[in-house]
């Protein structure tokens, strides 16, 4: 018996989100069923309704329920419209609506709860936010079955098991691995596709957990890597990684191909592209990855690679793509008596930790008089009095001299893995950008050699993106 294929496809909030954009979800599917034996898919909540479930959440640990028949009836509307639309089984149509409607009275319920106690605690967050996808699931499985394929809706928390660290739970992989091929395969031994939702688990004790930032794309990757599946394609709604923000450059193209180290720096840097968790499980199971556009099928996306060609250029490009990460701020701590004073640097962002802050770049002068380094701009003040406080008896001594932050700047980053085989790229990124009237305020390089970093004003964002992708044109 020859060697069955196994899919899994992974479809986010805009493919998913309205009964046009499902019908397209629909014949993916379809297409995908002729040419695999084995597919599994994996839905993200329909766009806009995680944000809509955690803003009603929110209200209510403030005491506010005024506006939860608003975001009701949004939930209503927005799920019962595509199932009126798509599904012509009445019977499967009115299960559907009612699997969906119990969902939207259980937000009403949690809601309620957490008024009465003031406070939304993290796992309460979690079963909030787990509701989307689970709405979506419903809703999925059903359209797709009237379709005439086969499939059947599982909510995920019954094979991913997590640890409790609600709203960032990270999977057991051992567990997960016995229950996901006890669960999916034999469905697919079926011939049925399991529908399933991303983003959630749950305990070993049945506590619903989420995956965090990029959770879907995350559930994908796991369910690939513990099954193990042949290949993973995350449908979106553009045509896959782009050399950079086609709003600032309309000229910006598709990448036919992308290696792991790359994805992993556009990622960190706010291309909204994977998250950077979500490729560590593919990658460690050697599985293949696309992403593509559920709106314009027939475009190839772009394709994962493990590395990069043997002269280390996808190509012939050196650099691949710019991102830009705005409304940043830099924070300097400067002063002579840090000089050869053991520590300074680990207190530092020790304090910065305490506050939950996460630092995108950093950079040090290595007279080390100063430490400089980048914290979004709406934590820069908190970060600065965590800062203050901790070095407090320097600053009165006159060791340190200030703590001071600028006012916005964004961080500009260039990446291709080709540059770590390419001599003088960091010399034309420089000489482009003062070529074009940009002022940097501030570097780091990756010692991996695949990005470059630098800050400039927020004024010069724009200019400095639009400068650089001119270089991946003449690379």
């Amino acid at each position: 018996m020859p060697e069955q294929k196994t899919l899994i496809m992974k479809f986010g909030g805009t493919s998913v989100g309205s009964a046009e954009a499902l019908v397209s979800a629909i014949q993916i599917i379809r297409d995908a069923k002729k040419d695999w034996d084995r597919v599994v898919v994996v839905t993200s909540a329909m766009s806009g309704v995680t944000n809509l479930l955690l803003d009603s959440a929110a209200s209510a640990s403030h005491g506010k329920v005024d506006s939860l028949p608003a975001a009701e009836s949004a939930l209503r509307e927005k799920h019962f419209a595509a199932a009126d639309a798509l599904i012509k089984n009445e019977k499967l149509r009115e299960q559907t609506k009612a699997e969906i409607n119990a969902l939207i009275l259980s937000l009403v319920d949690l809601c309620k709860a957490i008024a009465v106690l003031g406070e939304a605690s993290p796992r309460a967050m979690d079963a909030v936010a787990s509701l989307g996808e689970r709405m979506s699931v419903y809703l999925l499985g059903a359209v797709v079955n009237d379709a005439g394929i086969k499939a059947k809706a599982i909510v995920s928390t019954e094979f991913v098991v997590t640890n409790a660290h609600y709203q960032n739970a990270h999977p057991d992989f051992k567990a997960t691995t016995e229950k996901t091929r006890g669960l999916l395969n034999p469905l697919m031994d079926e011939g049925i596709i399991p529908i399933t939702t991303g983003f959630i688990g749950a305990t070993p004790e049945g506590a619903i957990t989420t995956l965090g930032r990029g959770g879907s794309d995350y559930s994908a990757a796991i369910i690939g890597a513990v099954l193990p599946a042949d290949d993973v394609w995350i449908w979106t709604d553009v045509d896959g990684v782009m050399t950079t923000d086609p709003r600032i450059v309309p000229e910006a193209v598709t990448l036919p191909e992308i290696n792991y180290s790359e994805i992993a720096e556009l990622a960190y840097y706010g291309a909204k592209v994977l998250h950077p968790k979500t490729i560590r499980p593919v990658l460690d199971a050697g599985i293949g990855l696309r992403i593509c556009n559920t709106f314009n099928p027939s475009h190839p996306g772009t394709r994962l690679i493990a590395g990069v060609k043997s002269n280390g250029k996808v190509e012939g490009k050196v650099i691949k793509a710019v991102t830009a990460i705005r409304k940043q701020r830099l924070i300097t701590i400067e002063g002579r008596g840090m000089l050869g004073v053991p520590g300074v640097a680990a207190r530092a962002f020790g304090a910065v930790a305490s506050t939950g802050t996460s630092v995108p770049l950093i950079t040090q002068a290595s007279s080390e008089q100063s430490i400089c380094f980048a914290v979004p701009s709406e934590l820069a003040p908190t970060v600065l009095s965590s800062l203050e406080k901790a070095f407090a008896a320097e600053i009165e001594d006159d060791d340190i001299d200030r703590v001071w932050a600028t006012e916005d700047v964004s961080i500009i980053t260039v990446v291709g893995a080709g540059m770590r085989h390419t001599p003088g790229v960091s010399g034309r990124v420089f000489s482009k950008l003062g070529n074009d009237g940009v002022n940097v305020l501030a570097i780091a390089q990756g010692s991996s050699e695949v990005s470059i970093s630098l800050v400039v004003d927020a004024v010069d964002t724009e200019n400095a993106v639009k400068a650089l992708h001119e270089l991946i044109v003449a690379s």
